[in-house]
């Protein structure tokens, strides 16, 4: 053979496609998936190499193909996709745990106990800080005012973030600390709860937040790292193989890149930087961080934010609050700064992600993309994103379409805010609230989260409420306002394909597809066929990231 026919022949060679040898062999499995169209496809063992679907099928077909690769026995358990969720916040997520945790109190007598409690415990802390409240819940009728929270810790400033994010609770101490009186005015975007003196009542909402904020000591490099920890470890015994962080700074940032370069994340991170000031410049000097660390890593976006939240009344209404006639929420920027924070975002090739809870903050945020679009038309590609979409006026919800935008939803906001939602705002405007398959119908992507530790991180819950529509305990029967509810295929699409169409990432995520990454769990019983009301207690019995197990319930 002469060397040139020899050299080519070793190219063919080189270009012909290579079998991969399977490691691993998942067998004997209840497994679904969906594929790349959405519908659901059922397989009973798969296949994988190097962290990767190599197949899916039958168990005895598969078993022919493994060759030497190890094998795990499902032992009929029900295999998914890794759920992915498109809205939450990962440290915040581990400080709460870490820190006073007061979500589920039923009570405000119930909380200060608590609270009580916890500052006992911790008499080294010289600030008590913490969070889950929700004064709905507690049936208060009104905000928790100071004097209360006095009660429970005179000694030292507490400072308490209400569940949404949106409002924080502060006692005596921590007001006389940060300077604030009854001369202190409201901020731009915020609101200071006064009591009928005019003084601070104890509650500061959205922008107002800052002035105590700003006094309380910034968590130390190890509380970070202990509160990602917790975090990481809480997800993956949910069933979380993803998650897009909405809202990190340059400190966040540098934390990711240390545990992506260590090997220490557990669940892939799709981060989003906060705002288009200093951090961003920093963080977005190179340009987008893509697939970073085996695709752990992804920071390509921006998140901003247009108003409050419902719970808090911080929601930009274009008309009063129905329970609150003097009151339309709060927006936090002017249209020609959020057009122009948009731009600059789309400028630099950032996909864009926007708060808006409100019809009002809804309808600018659809203003300001249409506007930005004309000076930066390619942006429209980005795949941009409104968070949470939860009160939109109807005849604004058809604009979603031209403009491509997609709907990050949390469908768990839904039932925990229906026992206030119509209260606040009104029989009508709910017809454009929590309104899934109004968006669905139009072909609008959904992309499914929860917005943690807002809501729980369990994925479990998402699902349950965007099937039902009813609480825990079946109420209300046949759901809240149910023609808006999803069906079980729409729903686990929100929280797979949707969610990582949402991040760029449905051509390596999503499903079980060949090739696509190995993320899958192992759950307690079959939600496709087992009955809507057990979704929501399903168990996680193993959580796969790209091959390697993360979490085991035997642990």
């Amino acid at each position: 053979m002469n060397r040139s026919l020899c050299l080519s022949l070793l190219a063919l060679l080189a270009l012909a496609p290579t079998t991969r040898a399977a490691d691993l062999l998942v067998n004997q499995v209840n497994g679904y998936t969906l594929d790349s169209r959405g519908r659901l496809q059922h397989f009973q063992a798969m296949l994988i190499a190097h962290g990767k679907v190599v197949a899916i099928g039958d168990s005895a077909d598969l078993a022919k193909r493994a060759g030497d690769a190890k094998v795990i026995d499902g032992h009929g358990a029900t295999l998914l996709p890794g759920l992915i969720d498109a809205h939450g916040h990962v440290l915040e997520l581990g400080y709460a745990r870490n820190q006073a945790d007061l979500t589920g109190t039923k009570s405000l007598d119930e909380a200060l106990a608590k609270l009580k409690a916890y500052a006992a415990a911790h008499p080294e802390a010289k600030w008590i800080t913490g969070g889950g409240w929700n004064q709905e819940i507690w049936k208060l009728g009104r905000f928790p005012t100071a004097k209360e929270l006095d009660a429970a810790v005179p000694d030292r400033p507490v400072w308490l973030s209400r569940v949404d994010g949106h409002a924080s609770w502060a006692n005596s101490a921590a007001i006389k600390l940060a300077g604030v009186s009854k001369a202190t005015k409201d901020p731009s975007g915020g609101r200071i709860e006064r009591d009928r003196h005019g003084n601070p009542a104890g509650v500061f909402v959205d922008g107002a937040t800052v002035l105590i904020g700003s006094k309380v000591p910034a968590p130390t490099a190890q509380q970070k790292a202990a509160a990602l920890d917790t975090a990481l470890a809480e997800m993956a015994s949910v069933g979380l193989t993803g998650v897009a962080d909405a809202g990190i700074d340059l400190a966040n940032y540098q934390l990711y890149r240390q545990y992506a370069d260590a090997n220490k994340l557990t669940a892939r991170i799709y981060a989003m930087i906060l705002g288009t000031g200093d951090d961003f410049d920093v963080i977005s000097k190179d340009g987008p961080l893509i697939g970073y660390g085996n695709d752990f890593l992804t920071v390509r976006t921006v998140k901003l934010f247009a108003d409050g939240a419902l719970g808090s009344r911080g929601a930009a209404m274009l008309a009063p609050y129905s329970d609150d006639p003097h009151n339309h929420g709060l927006l936090f920027l002017k249209p020609d700064q959020l057009t122009s924070d948009i731009g600059k975002a789309l400028g630099k090739g950032y996909q864009v992600a926007i708060h808006a809870i409100g019809d009002r903050a809804n309808r600018e945020v659809l203003d300001s993309y249409t506007a930005a679009y004309k000076t930066h038309p390619d942006g429209i590609a980005l795949r941009n994103r409104v968070e949470h979409a939860q009160i939109i006026s109807l005849e604004d919800i058809p604009r979603f379409v031209p403009l491509q935008l997609i709907a990050s939803m949390q469908p768990t906001h839904a039932t925990s805010d229906m026992n206030m939602a119509e209260h606040r705002i009104g029989a009508r405007r709910i017809k454009g609230a929590y309104a899934w398959q109004r968006l669905l119908k139009q072909g609008t992507v959904v992309a499914g989260g929860s917005d943690f530790p807002v809501e729980s991180p369990n994925p479990f819950y998402g699902l349950y409420s965007a099937i039902t529509r009813e609480d825990h305990d079946g109420q209300p029967p046949g759901g809240w306002y149910p023609d808006q509810a999803m069906t079980p295929a729409e729903a686990l699409r929100a929280f797979t394909l949707d969610a990582a169409y949402a991040e760029h990432a449905e051509k390596t995520l999503g499903t079980l597809e060949p090739g696509k990454w190995a993320d899958f769990i192992l759950i307690d019983h079959d939600i496709f066929k087992d009955p809507a009301s057990k979704i929501w207690s399903t168990k996680v019995l193993q959580t796969w990231v790209g091959g390697k197990q993360v979490y085991s319930a035997r642990n």
